[in-house]
C-alpha cells in the first residue's frame, strides 16, 4: 500500500504536522506552493490570504510530478483562512482528479476550522474519507503533544 501526503503551509504549521504524518506511516510527501507565495512576516498575509479564500481564488501553483494513481491512502492538510482550506489546495483539486483513494484530512488552525472539513469532502467526491482531525497552531501552543497526536491518528488510520 502506496501513502502520499499532500499539504499547503504557510506559517509551517501544517508543514510540521505533515512531516510527522509522513515519517510515521512512511508516506511520500507533496508540498503544494503557490507561484506568487503571499510572504510570512507581511501584516497583510491574513487580508490577503483571508480575502483569497473567500473569493475562492485559484492561484497558479508549482508544477509536481507525482503521479497520484501509485498511491492507495493519501493525507491532505491546509491550514484554515477564513473558515475554509488555503486557496493553493482550491487550485490542487480543480487541477487534479483524485478518486478511489482512502483519504484522512487534517487542518491547522488559529480560532476555528470552521465548515473546512465539509468543504474539502465535497471537493473529493468518490473517496472514502478515512477521519478528520484538527490542530491548534502546533508551532505556537503544544507542538510535541501535537506531534504525537498526529503519528497516532495517521498510525490508526493505516492499520484499519
Amino acid at each position: 500500500m502506496k501513502k502520499l501526503v499532500i499539504f499547503y503551509s504557510l506559517d509551517g504549521n501544517t508543514k510540521f504536522i505533515s512531516e510527522n504524518i509522513a515519517e510515521e506511516i512512511g508516506a511520500d510527501i507533496l508540498e503544494l506552493k503557490s507561484v506568487k507565495e503571499i510572504k510570512r512576516n507581511n501584516v497583510m498575509k491574513l487580508f490577503l490570504g483571508g480575502k483569497q479564500a473567500m473569493m475562492k481564488s485559484e492561484p497558479e501553483i508549482k508544477p509536481f510530478d507525482i503521479d497520484l494513481q501509485e498511491y492507495d491512502t493519501i493525507f491532505i492538510g491546509t491550514p484554515v483562512w477564513a473558515w475554509t482550506f488555503a486557496p493553493a489546495l482550491r487550485t490542487f483539486f480543480s487541477k487534479t482528479k483524485i478518486e478511489n483513494k482512502r483519504i484522512g484530512l487534517f487542518c491547522c488552525h488559529g480560532g476555528g476550522p470552521g465548515k473546512i472539513f465539509e468543504k474539502m469532502e465535497e471537493k473529493l467526491e468518490g473517496n472514502e474519507i478515512l477521519e478528520k482531525i484538527m490542530f491548534k497552531d502546533p508551532l505556537k501552543h503544544d507542538k510535541e503533544n501535537d506531534a504525537k497526536k498526529a503519528r497516532e491518528w495517521a498510525g490508526k488510520l493505516i492499520e484499519n
